[in-house]
Protein backbone atom coordinates (compact mmCIF):
# COMPACT_ATOMS: atom_id res chain seq x y z
CA UNK A 1 0.00 0.00 0.00
CA UNK A 2 1.35 3.41 -0.98
CA UNK A 3 1.41 6.33 1.45
CA UNK A 4 -0.75 8.12 -1.14
CA UNK A 5 -3.58 5.60 -0.78
CA UNK A 6 -4.70 6.82 2.64
CA UNK A 7 -5.23 10.50 3.54
CA UNK A 8 -4.15 10.13 7.19
CA UNK A 9 -1.01 8.24 6.21
CA UNK A 10 -0.24 10.95 3.64
CA UNK A 11 -0.64 13.70 6.25
CA UNK A 12 1.60 11.79 8.68
CA UNK A 13 4.20 11.28 5.94
CA UNK A 14 4.16 15.00 5.13
CA UNK A 15 4.34 15.84 8.83
CA UNK A 16 7.42 13.65 9.21
CA UNK A 17 9.10 15.36 6.23
CA UNK A 18 8.18 18.79 7.62
CA UNK A 19 9.71 18.03 11.01
CA UNK A 20 12.78 16.57 9.32
CA UNK A 21 13.27 19.74 7.26
CA UNK A 22 12.78 21.99 10.27
CA UNK A 23 15.28 19.97 12.33
CA UNK A 24 17.82 20.43 9.53
CA UNK A 25 17.36 24.20 9.63
CA UNK A 26 14.94 24.88 6.78
CA UNK A 27 13.14 28.18 7.25
CA UNK A 28 9.35 28.42 7.13
CA UNK A 29 9.63 30.19 3.76
CA UNK A 30 11.87 27.45 2.37
CA UNK A 31 9.45 24.79 3.59
CA UNK A 32 6.55 26.57 1.85
CA UNK A 33 8.55 26.93 -1.37
CA UNK A 34 9.43 23.24 -1.27
CA UNK A 35 5.78 22.34 -0.60
CA UNK A 36 4.80 24.30 -3.71
CA UNK A 37 7.38 22.39 -5.77
CA UNK A 38 6.10 19.08 -4.38
CA UNK A 39 2.54 20.14 -5.26
CA UNK A 40 3.62 20.88 -8.84
CA UNK A 41 5.34 17.51 -9.09
CA UNK A 42 2.35 15.61 -7.69
CA UNK A 43 -0.06 17.44 -9.99
CA UNK A 44 1.99 16.46 -13.04
CA UNK A 45 3.17 12.97 -12.10
CA UNK A 46 0.78 11.31 -9.63
CA UNK A 47 -2.86 10.34 -10.02
CA UNK A 48 -4.94 11.20 -6.94
CA UNK A 49 -5.59 8.09 -4.85
CA UNK A 50 -8.46 9.33 -2.69
CA UNK A 51 -11.18 12.01 -2.58
CA UNK A 52 -9.07 14.52 -0.67
CA UNK A 53 -6.22 14.28 -3.15
CA UNK A 54 -8.71 14.67 -6.02
CA UNK A 55 -10.02 17.93 -4.49
CA UNK A 56 -6.47 19.22 -4.07
CA UNK A 57 -5.58 18.22 -7.64
CA UNK A 58 -8.68 19.97 -9.00
CA UNK A 59 -7.93 23.13 -7.02
CA UNK A 60 -4.27 23.03 -8.08
CA UNK A 61 -5.22 22.71 -11.75
CA UNK A 62 -7.08 26.03 -11.77
CA UNK A 63 -4.94 27.99 -9.28
CA UNK A 64 -2.56 30.82 -10.16
CA UNK A 65 1.03 30.56 -8.94
CA UNK A 66 0.20 32.71 -5.90
CA UNK A 67 -2.83 30.54 -5.14
CA UNK A 68 -0.70 27.37 -5.46
CA UNK A 69 1.74 28.85 -2.97
CA UNK A 70 -1.21 29.56 -0.63
CA UNK A 71 -2.54 26.00 -1.00
CA UNK A 72 0.93 24.61 -0.24
CA UNK A 73 1.23 26.89 2.79
CA UNK A 74 -2.13 25.70 4.12
CA UNK A 75 -1.06 22.07 3.62
CA UNK A 76 2.08 22.79 5.66
CA UNK A 77 -0.11 24.18 8.44
CA UNK A 78 -2.40 21.16 8.20
CA UNK A 79 0.42 18.66 8.71
CA UNK A 80 2.44 20.59 11.30
CA UNK A 81 0.91 18.45 14.07
CA UNK A 82 1.10 15.19 12.14
CA UNK A 83 3.86 12.64 11.93
CA UNK A 84 6.35 11.60 14.55
CA UNK A 85 8.63 13.94 16.46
Amino acid sequence: MSVLDNWDQWKNFLGDRLHQGESQGLSHGAVNDLATEVGDYLAKQVDPKNEQERVLADLWSVASQDEKHAIASVMVKLVENNGTR
